[in-house]
């Protein structure tokens, strides 16, 4: 082609897609139309079901590469891609975004908001993104939310949709509808913070509503009734804490009733005898909130986990189907958050239906029907001092989205079984303080997490029976979120790898490539042209960085492995480029002359905890992006580590910089990595884990019985 005409042709595309993507309220209540899948769920109900049936159980076997499109330089690709006419969005990283041709994987914009690098310790990553009326918007992880044009990707307007120097950050995706754009955010687990969701007009970016999720100070009046209502269930002065209530992930619309319904998150601090000394639900942590979507005035609110205090969010999906139960046409709203039980409420009134556990909870026998209230194991709450429950604060149920499909009835979910340790440590709440060195008011976990600490599976799950129709396990904790398809198709990445079909009636599996890389990235489904694609993301990063050995098992572990976008079609015949074979073992690198002080490591481990695990995971053993520092020579040098670490050397590779820390910090840093360096795991401490797992069930046990 004559480079002359390329420009033009690319303009000429960009008007036609102009005037084609209508994307609106109709369009996004169109559940028979799977030409784009052009919001986090696809449609309102987020039911991430696909009428596309070119692509079926029968010709599988044909789906083969279209194309890939290479990330550079970006740590972490978690989120789901956009269909649109033609193009596909992505956000990847700290919220930047590309424009791709579908059919053929050419850029035609990219766009960097240029995140503060402070607030790139949240290293959580971007999850998707959403598209209404010729616009892209796009949460940003120092919590802009932002607007850009679909054409050319040029910003429209920008919000900050948090406080200057607070904890907040965004993650989510953002949901659009009735010209509104809404978004929640993050940070309830860092500190001080009181969550809300904000409403913006999706044309200019003004404020229209915003609403909190939990009371402030009665001494400043409360902003609505429901926040008065909300007080009289937390105890203590709460409002100095912040309360947490984070709306970080899910949100659905209702165009039927006009609501948006949000999940909210846990609390803050998490143990709940310092933030709630003498009791009380908490509201409206852990619950699905159904508010007017005009002006968010609250409708109703059901409490998952009231007065929580193990990190159970309902911030998991909010799905919405018809269903018939005992007879009765019924409108409900689906939902499994982290606690482990599955929940179907009527959502016009928000009454429970039923619920039932989704596999191994110890922390409650059931949910009372009558009350709607979960019965709980006495010394769950680790009043006893500690506890070990099932599941932990990751849930049985993450973020990773669900499927329903109205074909076969059936729910699929991707679960976990891990189980969580909690011990305040004596906390006492009439002295305790919130500070940056405990903003959980817990013990921390300190050590690295071994294969079979954990594991996951895809889950059948019949609704209207409550019961499992069929379970396959997957590998390691953490894997992909799914979609589903008329075809009789379940997609989803795995962290080993693979990007597998299964049969959505029977869990068999029917199809599998391999990416190259891991994932957790929830895939999607679109057309163009009357030709069926689907894709996902494939990268390691995001919460699969976080568990040690149990992460790190698959060797995805640095920077050398692709991080990329992945598109597959029927008779696709692209090859992908080379990956290199996994990493592991990791190669130790040490200095003999180092000689590790304790006091200073012991201090070092803390501080690690609280600000490096996230990233370079837990008990030093990497998991994911970022390196192994058992591994790095630049610890065992005192300048290129406080180059690195205080002042920003590797900032522009995605290394966040702590100017706080001292040259004290430092140094216990130092001391605590090359301890985890030396370390060498024996038989004495599988041992002392299997002793310590006998004492507290056992404790637990006694406790039930009022011993």
């Amino acid at each position: 082609m004559n480079p002359y005409f390329k420009p033009l042709l690319w303009s000429a595309l960009l008007i036609c897609t102009a005037v084609q993507a209508a994307i609106d309220n109709a369009a996004l209540n169109n559940t028979t139309d799977g030409h784009n899948w052009a919001a986090w769920g696809r449609t309102f109900d987020e039911q991430r079901y696909s009428p596309l049936d070119q692509i079926n159980r029968d010709n599988i076997g044909r789906l083969g590469l279209a194309w890939s499109y290479e990330l550079d330089n970006v740590w972490s690709v978690s989120s789901q891609p956009l269909a649109v006419d033609g193009v596909i969005y992505i956000a990847v990283g700290f919220s930047e975004v590309h424009a791709i041709d579908a059919a053929t994987g050419e850029k035609l914009w990219h766009y960097n908001p240029q995140v503060d690098p402070l607030k790139m310790r949240m290293a959580w990553g971007i999850r998707g993104l959403a598209f209404w009326k010729g616009r892209v918007y796009v949460g940003v992880q120092d919590g802009r939310l932002i607007a850009l044009d679909a054409q050319t990707g040029k910003e429209v307007w920008s919000v900050l949709t948090t406080e200057p120097g607070d904890n907040r950050y965004i993650t989510g995706a953002p949901r659009v509808f009735n010209d509104t754009v809404i978004i929640g955010h993050g940070g309830a687990d860092f500190g001080y913070v009181r969550g809300y969701v904000t409403a913006y007009d999706t044309e200019t970016g003004e404020q229209r509503w915003r609403w909190h999720v939990v009371p402030g100070n009665p001494a400043d009046g409360f902003e609505n009734e429901a926040m008065e209502m909300a007080a009289k269930t937390w105890t203590g002065e709460w409002w100095k804490f912040g309360g947490g209530g984070t709306v970080w992930n899910a949100m659905t619309y209702d165009p039927e009733y006009n609501r948006i319904y949000i999940g909210t998150g846990n609390g803050s601090p998490w143990n709940h005898k310092l933030r709630s000394p003498d009791g009380g639900d908490n509201l409206f942590l852990c619950s699905v909130v159904a508010l007017d979507a005009d002006t968010g005035e609250y409708v109703w609110h059901y409490q998952t986990t009231p007065g929580e205090s193990w990190d159970f969010n309902s911030t998991m999906d909010m799905v919405l189907a018809n269903l018939s139960i005992d007879g009765q046409d019924r409108k409900v709203l689906m939902h499994a958050p982290k606690n482990g039980f599955f929940y179907v409420i009527d959502r016009e009134t928000g009454k429970l239906i039923s619920a039932e556990k989704l596999g191994k909870v110890t922390w409650a026998e059931k949910v009372d029907l009558e009350t709607g209230r979960p019965v709980e194991v006495p010394g769950a709450r680790y009043e006893n001092g500690e506890a070990m429950i099932w599941p932990g604060s990751g849930g049985m149920h993450n973020w990773h989205p669900m499927a329903f499909s109205p074909d076969t009835g059936l729910m699929y979910i991707p679960t976990r079984e891990m189980a969580g340790y909690y011990n305040d440590g004596g906390r006492d709440p009439r002295h305790w303080k919130m500070s940056y060195k405990d903003p959980m008011g817990l013990e921390g976990f300190f050590d690295d997490i071994p294969t079979t600490a954990g594991k996951s599976a895809l889950l059948a799950w019949n609704p209207v029976t409550q019961q499992k129709a069929w379970e396959v396990p997957t590998p390691g904790l953490s894997n992909g979120g799914v979609i589903t398809t008329k075809g009789g198709l379940v997609f989803q990445g795995r962290a080993d790898g693979r990007f597998v079909a299964q049969d959505a009636d029977t869990g068999e599996e029917l199809w599998a490539k391999d990416m190259g890389v891991g994932t957790q990235a929830p895939p999607m489904t679109f057309s163009v042209d009357g030709k069926q694609y689907v894709a996902t993301l494939a990268g390691w990063g995001g919460s699969q960085m976080l568990m040690g050995t149990l992460s790190a098992q698959f060797g995805w572990v640095g920077r050398q492995h692709p991080r990329r976008l992945v598109v597959y079609t029927l008779d696709g015949e692209a090859e992908l480029p080379a990956s290199p074979a996994p990493s592991t073992p990791v190669e130790i690198v040490d200095d003999p002359d180092f000689i590790v002080d304790t006091a200073k490591a012991e201090k070092g481990k803390k501080i690690y905890f609280r600000e490096c695990s996230i990233c370079h995971g837990s008990g030093v053993v990497a998991g994911g992006y970022a390196p192994d520092l058992r591994a790095s020579s630049i610890p065992l040098s005192e300048t290129a580590f406080a180059a690195v670490v205080h002042d920003g050397g590797l900032l522009s590779r995605g290394m966040p910089v702590f100017p706080e820390f001292t040259s004290e910090d430092q140094e216990a840093l130092r001391h605590y990595i090359r301890q985890q360096a030396r370390h060498e795991p024996s038989v004495w401490d599988d041992i002392k884990a299997i002793w310590n797992f006998i004492v507290l069930m056992v404790k637990m046990e006694l406790a039930k019985h009022g011993w």
